[in-house]
């Protein structure tokens, strides 16, 4: 009888010359016709994505990007990205002697990806960085590194995001950001200043209001310390609840204002942040989202009471961006999976990769892979440019970030789930980790607003400001007489801005999307890209699923792009 002391049997797992499956009879058939495992492969093995980046400013990162292509490739870090889903993080509300702690236990696997991401600037590092592509290096490497697994860039998305929001208060940003722009990853509650490094979350919605942050009810009084509150209130979703400070919206006396809340207080003490429970979500297992309560919750202001949404609407700009970029990821990473297979299986009679249909349905994903990436990278160029100062290209940011989470990230779930299918029902098991990439998909067009809410974004950022109208029409004359097809859509979207309402608002920022993904790959792709993107999604020569793309379209020109190394 084996005892809680004891180590279970020892079982050899030491070759043998026995048939596979044990002693002679219990191997019933070899295992053939099955692909072989994908790592270690390069990540970084895209034309589309290099060239991107060398065409936006960034080329002095290319060495980096492709070492780490390699690492996020190989069957160490993919690994990790599988334990990090399986082993779930875990709530800890109280020590052993019932003493509130309110803390997270992530998998080994969790920090390993982490420390990694941190290190290679995948965090708040290019706001330190003077090189002119920093941000597009970062994205980049968001789009490279994103291979392994999606749940551990909500906390470097939003540590990048919350040093632009925190330079409203200077004498905060003096403090905090050498701490949030390191490279060093260092887990675990202390005093802030003690850490070389440090990650920010955000709490911004609540119960009754979710995107209307406007409704939020937790409020925030002031003490006799200038610039110093205390918090009441619940939030509904905040990420990453092991994250060293917070930005948070509460009702101060002048309206709703924007806080920075560390977990722990300069004095060593933990500020009181009850997490209440973590959210059972449908994907994103690997990173915990919580509803923490805020009780005599220390905080300090961040930019004037009343102006929250001004001052916090910096950082929903670079999550924006992040949420593209992420979906781009997911595109890629399963596309790449399903190039994998297909390559690897025959049926009847044939390899899947040279059957006509096959070549149609992978050839019109590599098109939408290949317009979500150059579109993440343009709107990452425009990031690094506007924040040097360039009034332009903010323009176009303010308006095609919003433009592009919007459409890319309802790409997405279509776009896994097509990419899935290709593996047949190998695809629908865990073990395969699509299942995994399917249920991550639909987050990213939630995230940060859902699909009415940035639609109606890009109406108010038109009807406010006449330049972001101007910056993206600027944007699409570059390639205006390339393409008739892409003519006349620029055309039907100048007249249907002045028509613009409420209601049609999806299909007016859907046709800005395509029209702008179509003007970068009519300037930067092959013809045979260029043109099949066009003559689909803008010449209407399509069907309603992937894999309709007209007997015209280049199939051999298209995958040798997108999948290099096909034979």
């Amino acid at each position: 009888m084996t005892t809680l002391a004891q180590e279970p049997p020892y079982e050899s797992h030491e070759p043998s010359d026995e048939p596979w499956g044990g002693p002679e009879g219990y191997a019933t058939h070899d295992v053939t016709n099955q692909p072989p495992p994908l790592a270690p492969y390069d990540a970084s093995d895209d034309t589309a994505l290099l060239e991107g980046v060398r065409r936006e400013g960034a080329g002095w990162a290319e060495d980096g990007l492709r070492r780490l292509g390699r690492r996020a490739g190989s069957a160490e870090a993919q690994e990790w990205g599988d334990l990090a889903n399986r082993h779930e993080p875990v709530l800890r509300t109280h020590d052993r002697y019932g003493n509130r702690v309110d803390e997270v236990e992530y998998h080994p696997s969790w920090h390993h990806l982490m420390r990694v991401a941190v290190g290679e600037g995948l965090a708040g590092a290019p706001w330190a960085d003077d090189r002119h592509g920093a941000h597009v290096a970062r994205t980049a490497g968001g789009l490279v590194w994103g291979h392994t697994e999606a749940g551990h860039g909500c906390p470097t998305s939003m540590t990048y995001a919350a040093v632009p929001a925190l330079r409203a208060q200077p004498e905060l940003a003096k403090v905090y950001e050498p701490l949030l722009t390191s490279r060093e990853y260092e887990p675990g509650l202390r005093t802030p200043t003690d850490k070389r490094g440090l990650l920010a979350g955000m709490g911004m919605t609540e119960k009754q209001g979710g995107s209307d942050v406007r409704t939020n009810s937790t409020t925030a009084t002031a003490t006799a310390e200038p610039g110093v509150y205390t918090l009441r209130g619940h939030k509904w979703f905040t990420s990453a609840p092991m994250c060293d400070v917070f930005l948070v919206l509460a009702q101060a006396a002048g309206g709703l204002s924007c806080f920075l809340v560390p977990r722990v207080l300069p004095d060593g003490t933990r500020n009181t942040f009850r997490i209440q429970r973590l959210k059972d979500k449908l994907g994103n297992r690997s990173n915990a989202s919580s509803e923490p309560e805020f009780d005599g919750t220390v905080a300090w202001l961040v930019g004037p009471e009343g102006q929250g949404v001004k001052t916090i609407i910096e950082m929903v700009n670079c999550t924006r961006l992040d949420c593209v970029m992420a979906s781009a990821t997911l595109m890629r990473k399963t596309l790449v999976e399903a190039g994998h297979h297909v390559r690897h299986r025959t049926a009847f009679g044939a390899r899947l990769v040279d059957q006509p249909l096959m070549r149609n349905v992978l050839a019109d994903l590599a098109l939408e892979s290949e317009a979500a990436t150059t579109l993440t990278l343009r709107l990452a160029g425009a990031a690094d440019r506007a924040v040097r100062g360039d009034e332009g290209e903010a323009a176009f940011r303010r308006i095609a970030t919003a433009v592009g989470k919007y459409w890319v990230t309802k790409r997405g779930p279509a776009f896994t789930a097509e990419a899935l299918e290709c593996l047949g029902g190998n695809g629908y098991v865990e073990e395969s980790g699509m299942p995994r990439h399917y249920r991550e998909a639909p987050l990213l067009s939630i995230w940060e607003g859902s699909g009415n809410v940035n639609a109606l974004d890009v109406l108010r950022a038109l009807g406010r400001s006449p330049a972001a109208a101007h910056a993206l029409f600027g944007e699409l004359s570059l390639a205006r007489g390339a393409d008739a097809r892409l003519d006349t859509a620029a055309d039907r979207l100048r007249a249907g801005l002045a028509k613009a309402s409420e209601t049609g608002a999806r299909r007016l920022v859907e046709l800005m999307a395509l029209t702008l993904q179509a003007s970068l790959l009519v300037r930067h792709a092959p013809p045979a890209v260029a043109d099949a993107f066009c003559a689909t999604r803008l010449g209407g020569d399509w069907g309603h699923a992937f894999g309709t793309l007209p007997d015209t379209a280049d199939l051999d020109g298209i995958l040798a792009r997108a999948l290099p190394g096909e034979d």
